[in-house]
């Protein structure tokens, strides 16, 4: 039997877990050409049953399987729809130590999403569930796509989309087709990993996106992700993480949430905001008000980036002050992101990692004890 709740859950993950040494020196013989893809995968697929065991002893209701077949959070995904390339990017982000991410994606003919390879890697944990656990399934958004993909759009020569509207309309027609392949395969729970909100209340992106006036691109923005939410079965539950950026332990903006609330939180129709709290980059609750009705919020109020527990006094009086924003039985808790947003990951170890866990779960037990 499958639990029978979905997600969001009251001690909750975002969804990447740090790669154990084996799977790590796996990918580099890959990539050496020491071993082939048949070899690589038997590392992922040992390297995922251990960890699902692990979340499984921690009392979690939500499986993933890390991203462990990813080097990165959301490009794996992008370059493996039809029609998307491997390439640089054009607006190169820096982390808040200096390091740049180069990598990006570009467009490389009509964009369709049949046989996406999350598909099967969904299956995979899926046959891994008990009647205690539900597996979720991480993607970029849609949006996050487009943000990628536009960038480069006048310098891809294969490009057949004239506009941003155009290229927007195929994104979304190639989720629909992942999502709906995803729901086939017995996914219910489908989380949208996005960092363009976050980008957009710094101060690059909080007046212009491109040139283009930024509440407009915000209106865009939800709009594309609101046509595949739309599209999906009614019992396919979204989700969606906001991230300021969680390379190897850096950020990448910083600002508030008020830039963003109104279309954000407002007009955006998922049905849970996976949000980071961890320090002051993001701002107070105020913006929380603008929550609409029926939708949940889980408090990333633990940090992924670095190892120190945090004080759980702390954590119960920031969710109490939470609370005045959004009721208590439409809070959750989790840390603020995953823990290894690419394959490297952040500066923690695996047992800091599993106390993190280890101390949203023994928080939100006292929270939420009778609810």
């Amino acid at each position: 039997m499958t639990y029978a709740k979905n997600a969001p859950f009251r001690a909750d993950v975002v969804g990447s877990y740090l790669r154990p040494a084996e799977l790590k020196a796996a990918r580099a013989d890959f990539e050496a050409g020491r071993i082939d893809a048949d070899a690589l995968k038997s590392v992922e697929d040992k390297a995922i049953v251990d960890l699902v065991a692990k979340q499984k002893a921690a009392g979690l209701h939500a499986i993933t399987d890390g991203e462990f077949r990813r080097a990165y959070w959301h490009l794996d995904f992008m370059w493996n729809l039809q029609g998307v390339k491997r390439g640089t990017a054009p607006i190169q982000f820096k982390g808040s130590d200096g390091t740049a991410v180069v990598e990006a994606a570009g467009v490389d003919g009509e964009i369709s999403g049949e046989h996406h390879p999350f598909v099967e890697h969904y299956r995979f944990v899926k046959a891994l569930e008990d009647d205690n656990t539900r597996a979720k399934q991480t993607v970029p958004s849609p949006a996050q796509t487009l943000f990628v993909l536009q960038q480069g759009i006048a310098e891809d020569a294969n490009n057949p989309y004239k506009d941003n509207d155009a290229l927007a309309e195929a994104i979304a027609n190639a989720y629909i087709q992942v999502a709906h392949d995803l729901y086939e395969a017995g996914c219910r729970t489908l989380q949208f990993d996005d960092c363009t909100w976050g980008a957009f209340v710094s101060e690059d992106f909080k007046d212009t996106v491109f040139g283009v006036d930024a509440k407009t691109v915000q209106r865009q923005y939800a709009a594309v992700n609101n046509a595949v939410i739309a599209a999906v079965p009614d019992d396919m539950v979204v989700t969606t993480h906001i991230c300021r950026g969680n390379y190897q332990s850096q950020w990448f903006s910083a600002g508030g949430y008020g830039q963003v609330a109104d279309v954000l939180f407002g007009e955006e129709n998922v049905a849970a905001y996976y949000l980071e709290f961890d320090d002051d980059r993001s701002g107070d609750f105020e913006p929380l008000a603008k929550v609409s009705d029926g939708k949940q919020v889980v408090l990333g109020l633990i940090t992924s980036k670095k190892p120190e527990l945090e004080d759980p006094e702390t954590i119960k009086a920031r969710i109490a002050e939470a609370a005045q924003y959004v009721p208590l039985e439409r809070l959750c808790l989790s840390t603020q992101c995953g823990f290894a947003s690419t394959e490297e990951g952040n500066h923690l170890t695996e047992d800091q990692q599993w106390a993190k866990i280890a101390l949203a779960r023994s928080i939100a037990e006292e929270v939420w004890a009778d609810r």
